[in-house]
């Protein structure tokens, strides 16, 4: 079997445009586990965002792991266990959220239960809870909820504000920590080098394998770094053409089962 590690993004990739994983892909999924792949989420979502769609899809207990926070946490469904994890800093944070503040923009990051920020009605901050199933609570002063290093923290909103926001905030931070967009509305920042990439190089390393072995499929400009390093990179149809530009093959859209499509025919074999 040529690939053996089989890492998916999640939003616009294994999921549809209702958030939900089709029958298909499921089958397909759980068809590879029986065969000996091991399935690797590679999200940019946190933990609480992507515990119960690893659990319908029968990962815990079995060769699958969570890749969480665009890659700064990376956790053993077999064990249950964070096996690697890279956090930003408290001063870091603490300029983060000051920077959002005084620029009018939201900040948020996430409690036991859900996302927590001090602009719970704003609407990219509404998104980023939607995408996650998780709920918002809203706090008088975010950095007084943030008691320690966190795997990562963000910004949202307009991309016309965001875009010019990156570029002083990563002046700000400096080697601190890095700023990234996974979606034009989305800033994550991240621990320095931090990337689902790199993630992925560690999975491969505990795993005794090589790049080769590795089959991705994702649709965002946050996958385009794991899609490079792929011995099989594939992008969806609903990619924008970056992404398509760093992909071996391309599948159908998320709406038309092209995850399930990809795992059927390069791992499965039924092409």
């Amino acid at each position: 079997m040529q690939y053996s590690l089989l890492a998916l993004d999640l939003d616009g990739t294994l999921t549809n445009s209702q958030k939900e994983v089709t029958p298909r892909s499921r089958a397909a999924i759980d068809a590879a586990l029986d065969l000996g792949v091991c399935v690797t989420l590679a999200s940019g979502r946190p933990v609480l965002g992507m515990e119960a769609l690893a659990r319908s899809l029968g990962l815990f207990g079995r060769n699958a792991y969570i890749l969480a926070y665009n890659g700064a946490q990376l956790i053993s469904c077999e064990s249950g266990k964070v096996v690697w994890e890279r956090t930003v800093g408290l001063d870091a944070i603490a300029t983060v959220f000051r920077y959002a503040k005084e620029k009018g923009l939201a900040s948020l990051s996430y409690d036991k239960v859900g996302v927590i920020t001090e602009m719970p009605t704003d609407p990219y901050v509404y998104k980023e809870a939607f995408n996650n199933d998780i709920p918002i609570r809203g706090v008088d002063t975010l950095l007084l909820e943030v008691a320690t290093p966190q795997p990562k923290v963000m910004i949202v909103g307009e991309p016309s504000l965001l875009i010019p926001a990156r570029k002083e905030l990563q002046l700000l931070l400096g080697d601190r920590a890095d700023a990234s967009f996974s979606e034009p509305y989305f800033m994550e920042i991240t621990a320095k080098g931090v990337q689902k990439a790199a993630s992925l190089d560690v999975l491969l390393s505990i795993l005794g394998k090589d790049r080769s072995t590795l089959m991705v499929v994702g649709d965002g400009l946050n996958d385009v770094p794991m899609l490079s390093i792929a011995g099989l990179a594939v992008a969806m149809e609903n990619s924008s053409p970056e992404v398509k530009a760093h992909a071996h093959v391309v599948t159908a859209s998320n709406d038309e089962e092209g995850v399930a499509l990809a795992i059927e025919e390069h791992i499965l074999g039924r092409g």
